[in-house]
């Protein structure tokens, strides 16, 4: 029985801890097994208010986007400098290299690159991407054309699971998120940036009700996704055994809490609930100071400084939910959630993982 075809998660997936220098350049080193270069990289501040930010190589270093905000494309090479082979480097601004400040800095591997025109209705327009099939992950820019269901190609290698979106030049736009997968083909449109509940599918929705397949994931018109002419970078999440898992639970509202089964020891569990009343994204990962009982989180919908009582133990083949006070398991509520791997449960070769 093979367990994973991943069993160096770091290879594509790594999270780096860094206190600010406020220098000019200042270079962040992976500590992974594998050395890292990065084509997305997620960065927020822990120790103070500050937005989190994003960059990827598609769009190339300096461009950046803040899931906590609806703005445009920023274009700040001082914010962030560039994908370095094992890490990246930023510059001297507060949101990423305030002197004394301390940063967190989530990194995912993509790699193949692709580009041509999109298919599905309407007007065929152009794209350009990074993928990787074995980690099920990619990067795609592209150009909407205001036509319900345009197609648009992924390289993820099989139907993502999960896809986060944004205009990179329409103001005041939000990050529509597709969970139907995740939600096991239930309602499913969030928004990285908002705390309400998942919304419905229709063709001037942000995704339209045709399912993603395993070569594109098709958008509405236009819904955050597909205004005519105007540019969005999509973050396309395909599950990989023993890597990557996208899922739902429903919460029990007692300390000894729902447990999810991923098939490794997490390194990242992102969770939110996607029904009854708002709820916040909560960032949660294996490197930041809490243990179980006590995992720190952050939260990708505000500026807000590290939280310090997530209630969310990490364990060698998945996550389990404690107390329902911060939103993690409240009793009768669905949540979605995203995990990527530190080590698979087991590896290709019979080695287990052991909690942390």
């Amino acid at each position: 029985m093979a367990y994973t075809t991943i069993d160096d998660s770091s290879a594509y997936f790594q999270t780096a801890l860094y206190t600010g220098n406020a220098s000019s350049n200042k270079a962040i080193t992976n500590d992974g097994n594998s050395d890292l270069q990065p084509d997305w990289v997620w960065i927020k501040e822990r120790s103070n208010t500050s937005s989190h930010f994003v960059n990827d190589s598609v769009r190339g270093a300096g461009k950046n986007l803040y899931t906590n905000a609806k703005s445009t494309e920023g274009t700040n090479t001082a914010l962030f400098t560039s994908f370095d082979s094992d890490g990246f480097t930023v510059g001297n601004t507060n949101q990423g290299n305030e002197n004394s400040e301390t940063y967190v800095a989530w990194q995912w591997k993509a790699g193949t690159s692709a580009s041509g025109n999109t298919s599905g209705s309407g007007t065929a327009k152009t794209y350009s991407s990074s993928s990787s099939s074995t980690a099920g992950f990619s990067i795609v820019k592209y150009v909407g054309n205001g036509t319900a269901n345009h197609a648009i190609p992924h390289g993820c290698g099989t139907a993502p699971t999960m896809i986060i979106v944004k205009t990179t030049t329409k103001s005041n736009q939000a990050w529509p998120v597709d969970i139907r997968q995740a939600n096991n083909g239930a309602g499913g449109i969030m928004y990285l940036d908002e705390t309400g509940a998942a919304g419905n599918y229709a063709d001037s929705s942000p995704f339209t009700s045709v399912a993603p397949t395993s070569s594109v994931f098709s958008v509405g018109s236009p819904g955050n996704t597909n205004y005519n002419d105007d540019t969005y970078i999509a973050y396309c999440f395909a599950e990989v055994k023993g890597y990557s898992k996208f899922g739902s639970y429903t919460g029990n509202g007692n300390a000894d809490g729902t447990f999810v089964y991923t098939g490794f020891r997490p390194a990242l569990v992102i969770v939110k609930k996607y029904n009854n009343e708002s709820q916040d994204w909560f960032l949660m990962d294996n490197k930041r100071i809490g243990y179980n009982g006590g995992t720190y989180n952050l939260e990708s919908n505000t500026n807000l400084a590290e939280q310090t009582n997530s209630d969310i133990d990490i364990l060698s083949n998945g996550f389990k939910t404690r107390s329902d006070g911060n939103g993690h398991n409240t009793s009768g509520h669905g949540y979605i959630f995203m995990a990527f791997a530190e080590q698979p449960f087991v590896t290709s070769t019979g080695v287990p993982a052991t909690a942390r």
